[in-house]
């Protein structure tokens, strides 16, 4: 099972998109990851905890977009990754 969220804003989406897999972290809680379009490319941050410690990466890796797309993951195969 998995959590998927999208977002297309003229302002940060990150931080929706983020609290959007807090409402969906119980549909998976072995990792989360957020991908946007930032600067005519692909950024990303993922997380192997948490939906609360992606945030943080986010911030730190200077992740900001106005279109992008979330996701939980219950590894149900594999480990999380």
């Amino acid at each position: 099972m998995c959590g998927i969220v999208g977002a297309v804003s003229q302002r940060n989406i990150v931080p929706i998109l983020v609290e959007g897999l807090k409402r969906l972290e119980y549909r998976g809680y072995d990792s989360c990851g957020v991908a946007v379009h930032q600067d005519g490319g692909l950024r990303r941050a993922r997380s192997t905890s948490r939906v609360a410690e992606l945030q943080t990466q986010a911030d730190q890796d200077g992740i900001s977009a106005g279109t992008g797309i979330a996701h939980t993951r219950w590894a149900t195969h594999g480990a999380p990754a």
